[in-house]
């Protein structure tokens, strides 16, 4: 009897809660006492050549927003606190910028606005805020046109205003990154950003340099005899990595100055450099960020530039030429402290693939397990949003029900803010037919980055709580600044004492609210 009367209790919290703590069935995410879980779960939406979003250029705005509300759900119900969503995919903008014209892959045409008016990046973030994710703006940041035989640039694009900053590189143009003054263009864009919507990070992809075409050469020869002191002309490769330092290093500045809560990140290739050409390269064969891209990760990390860095490691485990792995633990030990949040191939998950380890439904949450054992892991990226509405395999089924079944906190980056805030005020009671509801007013004074405040409802047995949050009955997290307690939730004791902490941004935890004993009524 008292076990049927504890099942039904359960049940009715189930159906009451945002959440209710429940022992899981596989690995599970990093817990800290009886805090939640702790752990980045986010998912790329990608907007060049509309791979997620929006299905095809030029829909109805109607559509297009039915689109984007419809992914926000699904990821919601897979469990993500967090959404890397393309704001920028080459000198365009998804959203209203008074530097680029409209994306061709919204309307259709370069520089053609939505009609009826519509900022799909300002949806996109009061979307994910609403269902309690992060919303991290995606930039690329030196891809300017493409397929540029092809595509008619609007008239105020840049290429047009400035053609001597680009070069055609395959059959796109790309920013010269060895000039000054382009990236100084390209760091007002990003400045506009994160001066005017309410972001919580900037996100850069894996292009800085392009990916190199067999037997073509980037023709930066003009900015390398301009720009290119110091470097003898065999020594062009660092002076290329040195740009992009420049670049990275400049952007970390400008966003801290401007707001020092946004996070800073970066997806880049799996390799950093390879073994065979580099000791303190990973043992792979495959390419590198480094050596390909200019793109010293590894340096950025050490620095302190970024905040996370997600390495795309589309490869699977065992794979003999950059073995998951192999690849992981090279970046859990050259992290430097920095949150480490591995990328994963969604896309790479199909029944009928040549390649036996991505037959395996549970390919990806194996990859999930290595990424939640490893010390310096803190969650995982997932690309992408299209692949995961295709559902291979089950894999939303899988992450549901077995990996993301607890909604997570996101990790703290305490070199950003480790201050709590201060804890909610005037906790109450309120009696009804149908229950108890509890409420409370936010806390006092809060930050700019406490705005997405989250709180936790703590029960103790008695009529004082204890010192240990460790030793509360019962916790419940929720957005809201109430919590209805169903009457049939009392029947197993008859008095209660509850208190209410808020938790912020990052994760750190106030002290209690003043707490308040419930006299349950029969």
């Amino acid at each position: 009897m008292r076990a049927t009367r504890f099942l039904a209790v359960a049940a009715a919290l189930g159906l009451s809660f945002w959440m209710v703590w429940q022992w899981p069935r596989r690995a599970q995410p990093t817990r800290d006492g009886n805090r939640p879980p702790i752990e980045m779960r986010a998912a790329w939406i990608a907007t060049y050549k509309c791979v997620d979003w929006p299905s095809k250029p030029g829909l109805t705005v109607d559509s297009m927003k039915k689109e984007l509300v419809a992914l926000m759900d699904m990821h919601q119900r897979n469990g993500m606190n967090a959404v890397v969503f393309q704001v920028r995919p080459a000198a365009d903008a998804f959203y209203d910028s008074p530097i680029e014209p409209w994306s061709q892959w919204l309307t259709g045409r370069q520089g053609r606005a939505p009609e009826p008016m519509f900022d799909p990046l300002a949806l996109a973030i009061e979307l994910a805020h609403e269902r309690h994710m992060e919303l991290h703006a995606w930039f690329n940041p030196f891809r300017a046109l493409v397929d540029s035989m092809k595509t008619e640039a609007a008239p105020d694009h840049i290429t047009r205003q400035k053609p001597d900053w680009f070069i055609g590189y395959g059959s796109n143009l790309y920013f010269d990154p060895g000039l000054p003054e382009a990236r100084d263009y390209l760091m007002r864009v990003i400045q506009d950003v994160v001066r005017r919507y309410d972001i919580d990070a900037v996100h850069f992809d894996d292009y800085f340099y392009p990916y190199k075409i067999a037997g073509e050469e980037f023709a930066d020869d003009r900015s390398f005899a301009q720009y290119g002191q110091g470097f003898a002309a065999n020594r062009r490769d660092d002076w290329r990595r040195e740009n992009v330092n420049q670049f990275v290093r400049a952007a970390s500045d400008s966003i801290k100055a401007l707001k020092p809560w946004v996070k800073f990140g970066v997806s880049p290739f799996g390799v950093w450099r390879n073994k065979g050409w580099d000791p303190e390269g990973s043992d792979t064969r495959a390419g590198s960020s480094y050596d390909e891209l200019y793109a010293d990760v590894r340096k950025w990390l050490r620095e302190g530039w970024i905040d996370y860095v997600a390495p795309q490691i589309y490869w699977n485990i065992g794979f003999r030429y950059a073995d998951f792995d192999i690849v992981l633990d090279w970046w859990s030990r050259n992290s430097y402290g920095r949150h480490l949040y591995p990328g994963l191939a969604i896309f790479n998950i199909d029944k009928h693939s040549s390649i036996e380890a991505w037959r395996d439904p549970y390919q990806i949450p194996r990859q999930i397990e290595r990424v939640r054992a490893d010390s310096s892991s803190r969650g995982v990226f997932l690309f992408s949003s299209k692949y995961l509405a295709r559902n291979p395999s089950g894999i939303n089924e899988i992450l549901r029900n077995e990996y993301f079944r607890e909604p997570a906190l996101l990790p703290g980056m305490p070199w950003i803010d480790s201050l709590p805030p201060p804890p909610p005020a005037d906790l109450r009671v309120e009696h009804d037919e149908k229950g108890i509801l509890l409420r409370w007013d936010a806390p006092d004074s809060l930050g700019p980055a406490d705005r997405h405040v989250a709180y936790a409802l703590y029960r103790f047995e008695g009529s004082e709580p204890a010192a240990d949050k460790r030793l509360a009955d019962m916790f419940i997290l929720t957005r809201e600044r109430q919590v209805k307690l169903p009457r049939r939730w009392a029947l197993w004791r008859p008095n209660f004492c509850f208190v209410v902490t808020a938790f912020d941004l990052h994760s750190n935890e106030s002290a209690f609210s003043a707490p308040i004993v419930v006299r349950m009524k029969r």
